[in-house]
């Protein structure tokens, strides 16, 4: 054998060799990432501007209020203090700051199993979806479909797969269903069918929030269960932008209160449009109405576990027309975080979005720079951070599994670099320096290390163009599509017993049908 031979099989021997050790289990308290890493290194706005913000909003909280209140919002609201002017209902400072003071802090979102509870306080953050697109996005075809019931549940044993993706989010309408008690009642169901980690959805009407909870005691095991670990939280866009309340939005949030389900107070004004087209402006009016959101619920069930929601958007000022994948979006929702940590709240918004349609280049800088900067920013809850597309209206399953990859690196970011004896690596350099090889490539460190403090991308190319011409020139839409239809033909989680699914089934008209939540699912039978 040649000495270039030797050579050659040698660095494949330890490239294997390190392969062979990155693959190891490892547990999440040892990995590189994890749900929860502390993030607030960004700031884009001083104390005093965030001091500015916090006065305009109480100024405007107490002078201009809220219109068109529901009676039992102001019946609940007129008790604590506020009062009526004409037709509008005015927040004191007072009692906007004791509810600050006084709110939920410190609470738990449960997942149905344990490993997925999230503690989203302080500056921990955590990655999932959102939505309410109304297409699937078909990379290999280069085509848009209207989404479907059956690509909830899809999506979520997707997400059931991806390891930075902390909670799942209903991301897409299923437009198959008729009534509005079809989709809430449906779309909960699929969402639970396909994965253990916490769900968020919305609800349309009040008697649909009771049937939801109907479903959940029976998963749960019973009420008193259910209100112990509630694994379901509700986004609700309880107001109007500017300064409005939503009549059903509300009516649907006190049902949710009073069950004991976390709710996400949503305030998704767009600016240039429903709000100012400054951003500072934008910002005062999304604390505002999340502010009103915030002594409403505590009115109605004091100490109400709620999400801080300021979620607004931005608009492409040109045409109006939404543009979520934009630098300027990015910075409101690190302001929104800013506000978030001011109030000690915790606080959950847009990232991650893109204007692009498909999974390219676009898409790939314009979700990277804002769901970076949301999660150096302090967000806690980042919905939307993974599979949207065309701002808002399309949804990619090969998406999800991307997206979780640049998720995996922005979390790396979000934890930084640790800094102490062993990280600075004196001994290390001088073993390798004096005595060692001169290089670090087998050193006892840097075994240690490979998966400690480095993330790997599942379907990222870091091949050489020599290895990556001999793979046939591989493109990452590629790679995610077989990795989709890899997890889509062979994982079925059986996360409603079929005991349980048959009550529920009898109680309620549940449309995803059987045989698509077992092996032999038609859809992927030829895999």
């Amino acid at each position: 054998m040649s000495a270039v031979e030797d050579l050659s099989k040698g660095r494949r021997g330890g490239r294997d060799a390190r392969r062979a050790i990155r693959s190891r289990p490892l547990s999440l308290a040892d990995s590189a990432v994890r749900p929860g890493m502390e993030g607030g290194q960004y700031k884009p706005m001083s104390q005093r501007d965030m001091e500015r913000i916090h006065e305009a909003a109480l100024t405007l909280l107490e002078t201009i209020g809220f219109g068109q209140v529901i009676p039992s919002a102001a019946n609940a609201l007129l008790a604590k203090g506020c009062v009526m002017s004409g037709d509008r209902i005015l927040f004191p400072r007072a009692l906007v700051e004791d509810t600050i003071a006084n709110c939920a802090r410190g609470f738990t979102l449960y997942g149905r199993d344990e490993k997925h509870d999230m503690q989203p306080s302080g500056n921990k953050a955590y990655f999932g979806t959102a939505g309410a697109a109304v297409h699937i996005v078909e990379p290999e075809t280069r085509n848009y479909r209207e989404s479907e019931l059956v690509d909830l549940y899809d999506a979520g044993r997707i997400v059931d797969n991806c390891d930075h993706i902390h909670f799942y989010q209903r991301c897409v309408v299923a437009r198959d269903m008729i009534s509005g008690r079809d989709l809430d009642i449906n779309t909960l169901y699929a969402c639970l069918a396909g994965t253990q980690k916490h769900v968020g959805t919305s609800m349309v009407a009040p008697e649909n929030v009771e049937e939801c909870l109907t479903m959940l005691h029976y998963l749960a095991g019973g009420e008193d269960k259910w209100r112990e670990r509630p694994f379901v939280s509700q986004s609700n866009c309880f107001v109007v932008p500017p300064m409005k309340f939503a009549e059903d939005a509300c009516k649907a949030l006190e049902v949710a209160a009073y069950g004991g389900m976390p709710v996400l107070l949503l305030s998704a004004g767009q600016a240039g449009a429903t709000a100012p087209a400054a951003l500072a402006g934008t910002i005062v009016q999304a604390v505002s109405e999340c502010l009103a959101g915030l002594v409403y619920i505590n009115a109605i069930v004091p100490g109400a576990v709620a999400i801080w929601g300021p979620w607004p958007f931005v608009s492409d000022l040109r045409t109006g027309a939404m543009s979520g994948g934009s630098g300027e979006q990015a910075l409101i929702s690190a302001g929104c975080a800013q506000m978030g940590r001011f109030y000690n709240l915790t606080v959950g918004s847009a990232s991650g979005m893109c204007d692009s349609k498909l999974p390219d280049m676009q898409a790939g800088y314009e979700k990277g720079v804002t769901a970076a900067l949301a999660a150096v920013s302090g967000i806690n809850m980042m919905y939307e951070s993974a599979g949207m597309h065309a701002s808002l209206l399309g949804f990619c399953m090969e998406s999800l599994i991307i997206d979780n990859d640049m998720l995996g690196s922005i979390n790396r970011n979000v934890r930084g670099i640790e800094v102490n004896d062993d990280t600075l690596s004196v001994d290390v350099i001088t073993n390798v320096c004096m005595d060692g090889p001169g290089h670090y490539l087998g050193h006892e460190q840097t075994l240690s290390l490979m998966q400690k403090d480095y993330v790997y991308p599942t379907v990222g190319n870091r091949m050489s163009p020599k290895e990556w011409v001999e793979a046939g020139k591989p493109d990452i839409v590629e790679r995610a599509a077989a990795k989709k239809r890899e997890i889509l033909s062979t994982y079925y989680p059986e996360y409603i017993p079929r005991e349980i699914d048959e009550q529920i089934r009898a109680k309620l008209d549940i449309r995803l049908p059987r045989e698509v939540m077992q092996a032999g699912d038609p859809r992927w039978a030829k895999g």
